[in-house]
């Protein structure tokens, strides 16, 4: 179930919970093709609800991130505000997180209850934060494939200290209140009695060292925010809602650790020309009602060029033709989808004295009846 005061991810694309990952897959196609902006020019509510779509999916679509949603009912280290379960625990009304009843335990019992315990050791290096950018394609840019220089903003090791935190050529010392641990210790009565608590170290802020004098740049925080370009490449055949990952392009690390990643969600913009299904391409040609009944050759527009198609004689309204191989690149195989030809039959507003004589002998040799 979800969070108090969440929305159940499942419920906003219209899965059950058993959904397989291609049913959510194909949901969140047809809702974004729905919500999308592009589509519902000025609609606030559309372009909320187009929000919610992509949050539910990133959640849903990544095994891992579900699988916690599924059973804590939220993403992340930390629930949202109102999830509770352990309120008025030790009679103090105190809300735990997921980690505080971890610790808790660990404490008491020697580790590893609720998931996972904190690094005793304040200077072990630590990985940079993810970070996620969008990037809007149009149709054809999907279909071939681009580079795109990306402005991202993020945190970077300091370049005037190296992530130290210290001015060059200032000592770094052990911090005097924690001696370097980074943590500073307490006694606190528990339902189960007296028990060591620990808390961030105030004098060095968790870090367990001191400086002489701090880095003029980063201030001490080894991390200076900057915008970096990144150039991301965007595969042919993207499609609406697609997740690329740019390795170690996210914030820089702490403490000498590696950096987080970069992930690209793309949004794929309507095309005046195609519209897209799966790795298909459709499209709609005009043909007048001779060359429907006497059939003909039409030019057919494509991303490649030109290609010709030949309607056969005595082909009705509504028909649908394939071009094979026209569509958009396959991501995971080779080759590329098929073009879809929808035969509309154009019917002329006005008529010439000769074509009005023409169509009535048609008429009477059909047998039919016309109003003129």
């Amino acid at each position: 179930m979800a969070a108090p005061g969440k929305k159940d991810y499942y419920e906003i694309l219209g899965v059950s919970r058993e959904a397989s990952a291609d049913d959510i897959k194909k949901a969140y196609r047809t809702l974004t093709r729905k919500y999308h902006p592009d589509a519902n020019p000025g609609d606030k509510e559309a372009e909320a609800k187009y929000k919610e779509i992509n949050e539910a999916n990133e959640v849903l679509s990544d095994p891992k991130k579900r699988a916690q949603y599924d059973q804590f009912g939220y993403v992340g280290d930390v629930p949202p505000e109102g999830f509770g379960g352990f309120g008025g625990f030790g009679g103090q009304g105190q809300t735990f997180t997921q980690e505080d009843i971890g610790d808790l335990f660990g404490n008491l019992f020697g580790g590893g209850f609720g998931g996972r315990r904190r690094s005793a050791n304040p200077n072990a290096p630590r990985r940079g934060a993810d970070l996620e950018a969008t990037v809007r394609l149009t149709l054809e840019e999907a279909y071939r494939g681009v580079t795109r220089k990306l402005e991202i903003p993020r945190l970077d090791t300091c370049r005037r200290c190296g992530g130290s935190g210290a001015e060059p050529g200032s000592s770094v010392n052990v911090c005097p209140t924690c001696h370097g641990s980074g943590q500073i210790f307490q006694v606190v009565n528990t339902p189960f009695g007296q028990m060591q608590q620990s808390g961030t170290c105030p004098t060095c802020r968790g870090k367990g060292k001191t400086v002489d004098k701090v880095c003029t740049e980063c201030r001490g925080k080894g991390r200076v925010r900057r915008t970096a370009t990144v150039d991301v490449k965007i595969p042919a055949g993207a499609d609406n809602g697609m997740r690329l990952r740019v390795s170690s392009k996210g914030e820089a690390g702490v403490n000498g650790g590696p950096s987080g990643d970069l992930f690209i969600l793309t949004e794929v913009m309507p095309d005046a020309r195609f519209t897209r299904r799966d790795d298909d391409l459709n499209t709609t040609v005009e043909i007048t009602f001779p060359q429907a009944a006497l059939g003909c050759e039409v030019k057919v527009e494509t991303f490649d060029g030109i290609e010709k198609l030949d309607i056969p004689a005595g082909t009705q309204a509504g028909s649908k033709l394939r071009i094979r191989g026209r569509g958009m690149p396959r991501l995971k195989t080779k080759g590329n989808g098929d073009m879809n030809i929808l035969v509309k039959i154009k019917v002329p507003r006005t008529l010439t004295q000769k074509e009005r004589k023409l169509l009535k002998e048609l008429a009477k040799e059909s047998g039919v009846e016309t109003a003129g």
